[in-house]
């Protein structure tokens, strides 16, 4: 089979490996489609201090379980599945309390361990979701992006009265809007991007204001229209933003970081508490896939408005470079595995 490994920082192959058999309580996956996310081009480039190498990437995949380890269920063959990266040990504290994303022994499918850019996947039979036939197989690809947005929404727990601010108008910013309006109905939701072409992205996924905030003052603007946000996610993950969101933010505001930047950030703690603003961090997903696949099955939300290429698993440099490179009319990028 095909695997597309990093052997090193900035040395990619597609190499042919031996057809993985599945342990026990595991399934194997023959990947059909697989989505490139920020953190596979971090790996390849060696700016990823969880990755070890080599190291087979891809952690947003779908496709279906073609053969099974002891101690799961036969009738899985033949099942379509999205999987979940976050692979725990179900029994340390944050385990314990309904935070697997967190697990002190946490391993993520395409960082710790071997992931989807593979014709053939073994994963955990537990992580391997059921798709109804009423998702398609692209959207079933996007599952594990939107559960990033889940994952924080969760915590924030959004209201229709909420008036929302998101700043980033990528992917995860884009998954965000959508839940935020068609999940929970938040009557207004503001984007900020300094990138044209993302602000119209961000219009077609639901944004209700965008703010080109490259050359004009954000809280001049939201000064001048009267707005102080009551919710506000990072999804742009740079160290300046926490402090200006904390300054923007009204009174008993909710925010929402999503970076995972090791740069510093000054923030004043009065800023903080006189207002009693509640922050909140958000790491991959803990147990979304549910809310995600039920999302995508009442049409709450639509993959299909992030997705702009897919390209074969044999393309998948030009893949890479196109994502990490082309903000302005790139998304999504999904391979194209097995037919």
């Amino acid at each position: 089979m095909r695997s597309v490994v990093i052997e090193s920082p900035d040395r990619l192959v597609i190499e042919q490996r031996p057809l993985p058999e599945p342990a026990e309580g595991e399934v194997r996956v023959k990947v059909s489609l697989a989505g490139i996310c920020g953190s596979d081009v971090h790996i390849w480039h060696g700016h990823n201090p969880f990755a070890k190498y080599p190291r087979v990437i891809g952690h947003e995949f779908f496709g279906t379980i073609d053969a099974t380890g002891p101690g799961v269920d036969p009738a899985r063959l033949g099942e379509r599945v999205s999987v979940d990266p976050v692979v725990s040990c179900g029994h340390c504290y944050p385990c314990s309390v309904g935070r697997p994303n967190v697990c002190t022994s946490l391993q993520v499918i395409g960082v710790h361990c071997d992931g989807g850019f593979s014709d053939y996947a073994c994963v955990p039979a537990t992580n391997a979701w059921h798709i109804p036939d009423t998702i398609s197989d692209r959207h079933a690809t996007m599952v594990e992006p939107f559960t990033i947005a889940a994952n924080i929404t969760a915590q924030l727990k959004p209201m229709p009265e909420d008036i929302a601010l998101i700043y980033g108008a990528g992917p995860m910013g884009l998954t965000v809007i959508q839940a935020l309006k068609g999940v929970y109905g938040v009557k207004q939701v503001i984007v900020a991007d300094r990138i044209a072409e993302r602000l119209v992205m961000a219009t077609n996924n639901g944004a209700d204001k965008v703010v080109d905030n490259s050359h004009q003052s954000l809280e001049d603007i939201l000064k001048k229209a009267g707005i102080r946000p009551t919710l506000i996610v990072d999804a742009a993950c740079h160290p300046s933003i926490l402090q200006q969101a904390i300054d923007l933010a009204s009174p008993a505001a909710r925010i929402g970081i999503m970076g995972f930047s090791g740069e510093p950030c000054t923030i004043t703690q009065q800023s903080i508490t006189s207002k009693e603003i509640s922050l909140f961090s958000s790491r991959l997903n803990s147990n979304r896939f549910p809310d995600v696949i039920s999302w995508m099955s009442q049409g709450k939300v639509d993959p299909e408005k992030l997705i702009t290429h897919c390209l074969p698993l044999e393309d998948v440099q030009a893949a890479l470079t196109l994502f990490a490179t082309d903000q302005r009319t790139c998304c999504k990028v999904l391979l194209q595995m097995n037919n």
